[in-house]
């Protein structure tokens, strides 16, 4: 049996979160059918679009995603600081982005006068919009309704499109959450339709290292500029998904805990071991981030082939994982005891 979203997403026990939503039956998201011919590969930019889209309207920031044939792995972080922040005319605006919104709302944004009725009514409004513009279900509700409009239109038919609501993953801690992200990226290798972070088409990381050879080759050309005394041109840079804010080892609503020069070598060092052909051979020099973290090669390994059928809705030491369980979901068992301990080693 399902369980409501609401027992398994609290903003104030942990920001981050990994969600999964897949196609019913053989719809595609995106790649090709093999049994038509018809290819779907550019319904991929749709969901990376879209979702770079509501992160500027939401309060909720993308820190990894995947586009797979027919599913897409999402992580995201809830950011309480900022919506907590928002003025009432930030709340109507970034919602008449959304939705239509109310008339009173679009009264009070030209400046007219309100009576006493309709400012008791605005307030409820700008609080149920401000509580929504931090939830992750209406972040995948605009997400999911319009990819889904957009493919039936396009497949010239109506019904289901997604085989149910997204399934999600509390992520508790850094181990959590650096396992979470990295099982991710690598999607694409682990799947065998990629060789290299590179050509993981589709993928934060792809955009990640994107990005950083753009922001180098802009700082080459900003030296250059200088020595050449010459004005240098504007390079257009994609936004960074996540802040990358330093090693600081705690979870907070600051951003991820990790340097991305850190995270960088440990991918790099994880998929060319996971590759096919390289299957069972590891380094014996471990990255930097696993040195810190404690966490042995093998458990790192296994984390990352397997973690979405490691645990059920929450990742992290074990006894956080059953005090999240027992405060949301009363009863319910809960699974994942050894994976955990296997990346959180007893100090």
């Amino acid at each position: 049996m399902t369980s409501a979203r609401r027992t398994l997403i609290d903003a104030e026990t942990t920001p981050f979160y990994h969600v999964i939503n897949r196609c019913v039956r053989r719809a595609y998201l995106c790649g090709s059918d093999d049994l038509t011919g018809k290819s779907f590969e550019h319904r991929r930019g749709w969901i990376v679009d879209k979702i770079k889209v509501l992160s500027s309207i939401f309060c909720i920031d993308v820190c990894a995603y995947a586009v797979m044939s027919n599913h897409y792995h999402l992580v995201l972080k809830i950011d309480l600081n900022e919506v907590n922040a928002l003025s009432h005319r930030d709340v109507i605006s970034r919602w008449q982005r959304l939705f239509h919104g109310h008339e009173v709302a679009t009264k009070y944004m030209k400046g007219e006068e309100l009576i006493e009725g309709e400012q008791i009514l605005l307030d409820g409004l700008i609080a149920e919009w401000q509580e929504r513009l931090a939830s992750i279900s209406w972040f995948m509700r605009c997400l999911n309704e319009e990819v889904a409009r957009k493919a039936n239109r396009e497949d010239e038919c109506k019904g289901a499109f997604w085989e149910g609501r997204f399934k999600s993953q509390a992520l508790l801690d850094e181990q959590a959450l650096l396992a979470c992200m990295m099982y991710v990226d690598l999607n694409p290798i682990r799947a065998g339709i990629a060789d290299s972070l590179q050509t993981s088409d589709f993928t934060s990381i792809q955009e990640r290292i994107a990005e950083l050879s753009t922001a180098r080759n802009t700082q080459e050309k900003a030296l250059k500029a200088v020595d050449d005394k010459t004005e240098p041109n504007t390079v257009a840079r994609l936004k960074p998904l996540a802040e990358f804010d330093g090693a600081t080892h705690q979870t907070t609503q600051s951003g991820i805990p990790f340097h991305f020069s850190d995270y960088l070598q440990l991918i790099d060092w994880t998929s060319r071991i996971i590759r096919y052909d390289k299957k069972g051979f590891i380094d014996s020099s471990r990255p930097k981030l696993l040195c810190e973290l404690g966490i042995s090669s093998a458990a790192w390994l296994t984390s990352t082939r397997e973690f979405r059928r490691q645990y059920s809705g929450v990742s992290g030491r074990w006894d956080a994982m059953c005090k999240f369980k027992k405060k949301h979901q009363s009863g319910k068992w809960c699974k994942g005891k050894a994976s955990s301990q296997a990346i959180h080693p007893s100090p």
